[in-house]
């Protein structure tokens, strides 16, 4: 199921989580960049971009997801 790409918040969510981990960067705005140009194919990224970087926030700083 790894190669499949939903165009949806969820299926975003995973994605990003799987690269986030695989970065090593302490700049946490530069590594959110870096996520998204690997994620630059994803559908939910290519048409929501806007609410793409919301979700990517909300784990990193609400969820505390990454610390």
């Amino acid at each position: 199921m790894k190669d499949k790409l939903y165009d949806n918040a969820d299926s975003f969510a995973k994605s990003f989580d799987e690269e986030w981990e695989n970065i090593d960067c302490d700049d946490i705005p530069y590594k959110i960049d870096k996520v998204f140009e690997l994620l630059s194919d994803h559908p939910f990224l290519i048409s929501n971009p806007e609410n793409a970087r919301k979700i990517a926030e909300f784990r990193i700083f609400s969820l505390k997801k990454f610390q």
